[in-house]
């Protein structure tokens, strides 16, 4: 199991020197899926948490409940570590663009973008539905979601974390991890939108150098996630994706 999931500060730390993190997510009709992207993001260990959109409404409701985050209308010009793109946001057109960065996360509406972002390292999280939709055939068992796991990586050239039971990771470069942590109170909306902004803030604190590196650093953080959710069960029956952002600074400290 992964431990030390925050990266140790050294005494001349500053907010910029341990990540800075980018999160694209939200619209008016899903509004929570900020809340959840952005808060899985502070926990992540990134130093500093932008948040974009251009509804006024959902930028006022993420800053009301974070107001350690710092709010934009637009993207231009914006320049930090990783960025999180996609969770409970509207269509994202053929010609969207962020600018270059060392770590982008993909998730939802951004899948499709993979091909097209500009970052050293990109990651995407796609469930199995999500995987079909974007051309792949999932194999049945362990073996089976492994192996498509990878060849997505592969085609795609990017890590591939193929989520349900048993989430996969998977690197171009071959590396092939699975989450043995996970059950079945992961299984409630938003999950997805906090794994998303939580690997974009590790990726951003860690900073690894190559794509097996990001492996380990994203199964750092599937692992604090599933713990999280694990933990909140524990104290709480049904659980919501809210209770496991109120335990995760628990599990993180491990």
């Amino acid at each position: 199991m992964e431990k030390n999931f925050i990266k140790k500060l050294s005494k001349s730390s500053h907010k910029y020197s341990h990540g800075t993190v980018a999160v694209i997510a939200g619209s008016p009709e899903y509004s929570g899926a900020a809340l959840l992207c952005v808060g899985g993001a502070r926990r992540g260990g990134s130093g500093y948490i932008n948040f974009i959109s251009p509804d006024q409404f959902t930028r006022d409701l993420v800053i009301r409940a974070y107001p350690d985050v710092v709010a934009h209308k637009s993207k231009t010009g914006l320049e930090v570590d990783a960025w999180v793109i996609g969770p409970g946001s509207p269509k994202l057109g053929r010609r969207f663009a962020v600018p270059f960065s060392r770590y982008a996360v993909l998730d939802s509406v951004a899948l499709k973008l993979a091909e097209r972002i500009h970052a050293d390292f990109v990651v995407i999280t796609p469930h199995e539905g999500e995987a079909r939709d974007l051309g792949f055939d999932i194999g049945e068992g362990d073996e089976g979601r492994q192996k498509s796991a990878l060849e997505m990586a592969i085609a795609l050239n990017c890590v591939v974390v193929l989520k349900g039971y048993h989430t996969v990771v998977a690197s171009p470069e071959g590396l092939v991890a699975q989450d043995e942590l996970g059950g079945p109170e992961l299984a409630t909306a938003g999950t997805g939108d906090i794994l998303a902004g939580l690997i974009g803030s590790m990726l951003a604190s860690w900073k690894p150098l190559n794509f097996n590196d990001v492996v380990v650093v994203v199964f750092k953080a599937i692992s604090a996630h599933a713990l999280a959710a694990q933990a909140a069960a524990n104290d709480l029956k049904p659980i919501t994706s809210s209770d496991i952002l109120q335990y995760l600074p628990i599990t993180l400290r491990q």
